[in-house]
């Protein structure tokens, strides 16, 4: 495991397509798996979290690819359906909101990187991270930005958004009083309302700050559309 290395400084007119330099380095050292990895979701106060992780032919790139907040809802969708139909491998897998409550929400996700890479279709050679070193991780290379710096890593970044904002809009048809479709579970002021006007689902991290405290505040009597004490559905893998 290496140091986390930061990202070269962009300039103002640099193109918003995520370079392949740290893949072409690993390539032209003979490795052929190169991994990026990246997570959606560890800031909501509700739903799971996703982590992509994408392998490249080499040389392979998407126009346009960069950090997923920095491209538009649909043009994620269509870069997400090429890089599932035309990447050497990709795989999505999720930690729930119970895992997060059970182990705190850092090793949640470091639970669904590892889910990510054992389930890709090919071993991993060299892994690429988004951030700084995870040891539990074991051998990989961490990258500051990397979601911007590394084109595997941006990929990793669309899908994992992708996967999520998905499972969430489906969420809301389930309980649509907490606006889920629209805020993906982030702390909004009317999400927030909401869990103290209706109760928390067992999709909410009760454990987060501010939630717990909202929830002694909600109503004894919520006018919910769905059950909260239903089972949650299973987190997609995609």
């Amino acid at each position: 495991m290496t140091p986390a290395t930061p990202a070269p400084e962009a300039s103002p007119k640099a193109p918003a397509t995520a370079p392949l330099d740290y893949e072409e380095e690993g390539w032209a050292s003979g490795l052929r798996v190169v991994v990026g990895i990246d997570e959606a979701g560890l800031g909501p106060v509700a739903g799971p979290v996703m982590v992509g992780a994408v392998a490249l032919h080499p040389g392979q790139r998407f126009e346009g690819c960069t950090d997923s907040k920095q491209v538009s809802p649909s043009r994620r969708e269509e870069l997400a359906r090429r890089i599932r139909s035309e990447s050497l491998a990709w795989r999505v897998a999720a930690a729930s909101t119970r895992e997060i409550e059970r182990l705190n929400v850092r090793a949640a996700t470091i639970v669904a990187m590892r889910r990510a890479l054992d389930r890709l279709a090919v071993p991993a050679e060299l892994v690429l991270v988004d951030g700084n070193p995870v040891p539990e991780l074991g051998e990989h290379r961490s990258i500051v930005g990397g979601d911007r710096a590394s084109h595997s890593i941006a990929c990793a970044s669309i899908l994992a958004k992708v996967t999520r904002d998905r499972l969430m809009r489906r969420l809301d048809a389930r309980y649509p009083l907490y606006g889920w479709a629209s805020n993906k579970g982030y702390r909004t002021r009317e999400h927030m309302e909401a869990i103290r006007r209706h109760g928390p689902t067992p999709h909410h991290r009760i454990t987060f700050q501010g939630v717990l405290q909202t929830e002694l505040e909600f109503s004894p009597e919520p006018d919910r559309t769905a059950d909260p004490r239903r089972d949650p559905p299973r987190d997609p893998e995609a």
